[in-house]
């Protein structure tokens, strides 16, 4: 008999019939007349209860179905007196597959996150994870079903890169020479020619530079995938390794930008709520009773289009008293993005025109000199959840911004090349994967929303 998932049982026409399930146990009570199992497959939040009557199955059999344990059964699916659960398995055949004794660290009891990131191989057998890892996986599905649809090709770039895009240092090495002896040049130097790639390599903190190549060809590109910072943050908003989407556009203007932006992160949002509402109800149960307004909140809301310099008079008129002191030319903290759209406006914003100095090279200059064309996104809870510009389309402009900030040139020659030959107005911006998850999920520490977190003095498993 052919096997049936778990989240297929609950459609009313296979009443009566009989079926095949394997899982997990989650549960066994009952007495010696009757005993009652909760099977758990990870296809679903819902567990099927397996009744298992003691006249058909001895002691001796049971004996090894303790929770964590993985079993096969077959039976007929009858409709459900007991409360919480519309139909039941009665069982006919009991396999044991494999047996978990008493140390199984997911026993039936509560658990706290903090534990649980210790137990990171286990934890997705837990009713949390599961409905994380099942959300997380719809959103990816959404993201490329969201560009797809408008045509956007899927470009992979380079985990691999000799180019940091944001110009910030915090790169992980790549390297095949040997660490405790490397070779040498007459100066003391290390001598990266004898390296694999003949130079110095890191994993990527960006796809973005190589996606304006993409977007200068294709016109509409998105890029997916993983991307890595050295930096030695152990914030519960940080991770060394986590997932971006970057989209690049050619003929793309800021306000073009920014309605791209508004308009993906809503449908990854309608997708979730579409396709996953189980386990965002559960997860509102267990961890935030507000979750599911506030995303219809956020699908309900035109988002606020604001400069950052009226943001910042907003913020110093504003009366409180912050932990970063706010002045026109301050990076925007946390909290700072948090009281514009928590407090002030109650909606999403999309602040932009950022001073030049605390941006990244690319990015388009405004006429006044002082600013560029930068968008953050920034949602409730989390605060930045895109960020994003218009490029520099001007060859003598991005020059002379790569020769102040002394970037150099010998990294940036195939970049520069896309405005010597056919340049365009593109625009584009940054996802941060696992930001999105966090908010769609209600958790409230990076490290829960990727299976195997990277963090400072952690790479387990």
């Amino acid at each position: 008999m052919k096997r049936t998932k778990i989240k297929d049982l609950f459609a009313p026409s296979l009443i009566g019939s009989e079926v095949s399930v394997m899982g997990w146990v989650r549960s066994r009570r009952g007495n010696k007349h009757v005993q009652f199992v909760a099977l758990n497959d990870g296809s679903t939040i819902r567990n099927i209860q397996i009744v298992l009557d003691m006249a058909r199955f001895t002691d001796e059999q049971l004996k090894p179905v303790t929770t964590g344990s993985s079993i096969h059964v077959t039976g007929k699916l009858v409709e459900s007196m007991g409360k919480g659960q519309t139909c039941e398995i009665q069982a006919e055949t009991l396999e044991v597959f494999g047996t978990a004794d008493e140390t199984f660290p997911m026993q039936k009891k509560g658990h706290t996150l903090e534990f649980l990131r210790e137990k990171a191989h286990l934890r997705p057998r837990t009713n949390t994870f599961g409905a994380i890892l099942r959300i997380r996986s719809a959103l990816a599905f959404a993201i490329h079903r969201f560009f797809q649809e408008k045509g956007f090709f899927y470009l992979h770039t380079p985990l691999i890169t000799a180019s940091d895009c944001e110009g910030a240092g915090a790169m992980f090495q790549v390297t095949t020479l040997p660490i405790d002896n490397p070779p040498r040049t007459e100066d003391g130097a290390v001598d990266y020619s004898a390296d694999f790639f003949g130079k110095p390599t890191a994993l990527t903190v960006s796809g973005q530079l190589e996606g304006e190549l993409g977007a200068t060809a294709l016109g509409e590109i998105y890029t997916f995938g993983p991307t890595f910072r050295a930096e030695n943050s152990n914030t519960p908003r940080h991770l060394a390794e986590f997932w971006m989407i970057e989209p690049e556009m050619a003929f793309y203007d800021i306000k073009d930008n920014m309605d791209l932006a508004e308009e993906f992160v809503k449908y990854c949002i309608r997708y979730a709520l579409d396709h996953c509402r189980e386990d965002i109800e559960f997860l509102q149960q267990m961890y935030d009773p507000d979750l599911i307004q506030l995303l219809e909140g956020v699908l309900a809301s035109d988002f606020v289009r604001l400069s950052y310099t009226e943001g910042v008079k907003i913020l110093e008129e504003s009366g409180r008293k912050f932990e970063f002191p706010v002045y026109w030319g301050a990076d925007l903290q946390s909290e700072h993005e948090r009281y514009l759209v928590e407090e002030h406006f109650k909606r999403p914003v999309i602040l932009t025109d950022y001073p030049k100095e605390i941006k990244a090279f690319y990015m388009k200059q405004n006429e006044d000199g002082k600013t560029v064309r930068a968008m953050d996104v920034l949602f409730p809870k989390i605060g930045e959840i895109i960020g994003g510009s218009e490029r520099e389309a001007s060859y003598d402009k991005l020059m002379e911004r790569i020769t102040t900030l002394g970037i150099p040139m010998k990294d940036m020659w195939w970049y520069l090349d896309t405005r010597r030959f056919g340049t365009v107005p593109h625009s584009g911006f940054g996802l941060g994967f696992e930001r999105l998850v966090l908010f769609v999920t209600g958790m409230t520490n990076i490290r829960d929303v990727i299976p195997f977190p990277r963090t400072p003095k952690n790479a387990e498993f």
